[in-house]
């Protein structure tokens, strides 16, 4: 026998053995299977190098690593904890918020879900706005800054933001950055390596363990959040990755329209939470809680009331079976009586995600989505057009932004709104880590109903005669790749 042959035999029987692993150890969506048993079966040697890249679960290791989740105060924790036993006398506390309790209750079952009501928010709808703001909390910034994002660019906008941290570093702030391995494939690491030289720390977030990015098998998991932490006391979190294109620099997906927020109040100690135990996971030790409030990054000061927003932080990742984000997301759209309004860049739902929607609009709930008219990635817009279609059939509103909208929200009556860095597919919600504010109040509800209201006069409605006016090469495209959905 060949040299040849006994390769691909071997192959054939691992692919074999990854199909079995999948139905019988693996908690995988069966869409998901199914997927890949079409990419296994009728592509054997590129579907097996394809699934050793982006089919293979976390180890058991990574997932109790990441799953070793602190609260990184005492005071926090029991705070938490108290919401948990005493949901009836906090509710009774807080009269004001009495209308979106099944909803608090709900997303509050998970236990790194606090509900603060003492929040000041303030809404940002572009790159270039939210930049400057940054900039100039990061220039104030006094004793720490903790910062994540899944793309940190080596250009114009990335090298601005890091002058700052190493002018702020070299001064003696403590400054902790964490990159996404996936995110930052197109910038250098010698970017960060300066950082360090003058005191910061730097983490890269699921690293190859030979040093090539590009050869990870980890490579599926990405952490998507951005996140940013100013002294304990001010938070950002959001669409808005560091990079040009995000402030609308590059004419191909411009203009460029995003949603990112900053708090301050109590909410802030859940983003810094959140960032600890990323950092904790990717740095593979033990922080000493103690040491970390006192090194004021949780500071008193954030519990004062700074506002009157209500906010609950939400995460997922693939270290748990739990589509925290999804559930919470699909809750929304069950309670709501008038409206739901979505801002996706990608809509690839799974089915449960896409029932409510159609749910909700044969209730009567005027139901909106808004998706770029210029895509990033084709492949996958052409995926996005295939699940419109379904909307479309049953009366849902579907309108082009013109320009590329990256904006991740939903917005549900006057009840809340939900502003992160999750998409509204498959891999937002099971493969990556994702986080998102949840947010209450009226007024501020309303006042992103406004925005949403002023992105449709920057948009143009998609109807169902021009989706059946598609080019047949688009029509062969989306059905192809629809099959390999629950992969993207």
């Amino acid at each position: 026998m060949s040299v040849e042959a006994i390769i691909l035999i071997t192959i054939f029987i691992l692919n074999f053995i990854f199909l079995f692993t999948m139905v019988m150890a693996e908690r995988k969506q069966p869409n998901t299977i199914l997927s890949w048993f079409v990419v296994l079966t009728f592509l054997p040697v590129i579907g097996f190098v394809l699934y050793l890249l982006f089919g293979g679960g976390l180890s058991l290791r990574t997932r109790r690593l990441i799953n070793r989740r602190k609260r990184y105060t005492s005071d926090y924790y029991k705070f938490v904890s108290w919401q948990r036993v005493n949901f009836k006398a906090l509710k009774a506390q807080n009269e004001k918020y009495d209308y979106a309790y099944d909803l608090i209750n709900f997303i509050k079952s998970d236990d790194n879900c606090a509900f603060t009501t003492d929040n000041k928010v303030e809404v940002f709808t572009s790159g270039e706005e939210k930049i400057e703001h940054l900039k100039q909390d990061l220039k104030n910034a006094k004793s720490s800054i903790n910062i994540e994002y899944y793309i940190f660019a080596d250009d114009k906008v990335g090298k601005e933001i890091m002058n700052i941290l190493l002018e702020k570093a070299k001064s003696g702030v403590k400054v902790k950055l964490i990159y996404d391995s996936v995110g930052c494939l197109g910038t250098p690491r010698r970017f960060f390596r300066k950082l360090k030289r003058y005191g910061g720390e730097v983490a890269e977030f699921f690293p190859p363990f030979i040093g090539i990015r590009l050869i990870n098998l980890k490579i599926n998991y990405r952490n998507h959040r951005k996140i940013v932490v100013i002294d304990g006391k001010i938070a950002y979190t959001g669409g808005i990755n560091i990079r040009d294109d995000h402030m609308g620099m590059v004419k191909k997906v411009s203009p460029w329209r995003d949603t990112h927020i900053r708090i301050e109040g109590r909410a802030v100690w859940d983003l810094q939470n959140v960032f600890f135990n990323d950092f904790r996971c990717v740095k593979k030790e033990r922080l000493d809680a103690k040491k970390l409030v006192e090194e004021g990054y949780f500071v008193q000061d954030s519990l004062m009331s700074k506002g009157d927003v209500g906010v609950q932080i939400i995460t997922c990742g693939p270290e748990s079976n739990d589509r925290n984000i999804e559930d919470a997301y699909i809750k929304m759209i069950n309670l709501a009586k008038k409206r739901v309004y979505i801002q996706t860049p990608y809509f690839i739902p799974d089915e449960t995600f896409i029932k409510a929607v159609i749910l909700a609009k044969k209730s009567g709930v005027d139901v909106k989505i808004m998706i770029p008219k210029k895509p990033d990635k084709k492949f996958v817009y052409y995926v996005t057009l295939s699940y419109i279609k379904r909307l479309l059939d049953v009366g849902v509103d579907v309108y082009l932004y013109k320009g590329f909208i990256h904006s991740k929200t939903i917005l549900v009556d006057d009840l809340a709104v939900a502003i992160g860095t999750c998409n509204m597919d498959n891999r937002s919600f099971a493969l990556n880590f994702e986080i998102s504010a949840v947010l209450y109040g009226k007024d501020f509800v309303n006042k992103n109903k406004k925005i949403f209201c002023q992105d449709m006069e920057n948009s143009e409605l998609f109807t169902t005669q021009t989706y059946k006016r598609r080019f047949l090469s688009s029509k062969f495209a989306q059905a192809i790749l629809r099959l390999f959905s629950p992969l993207m």
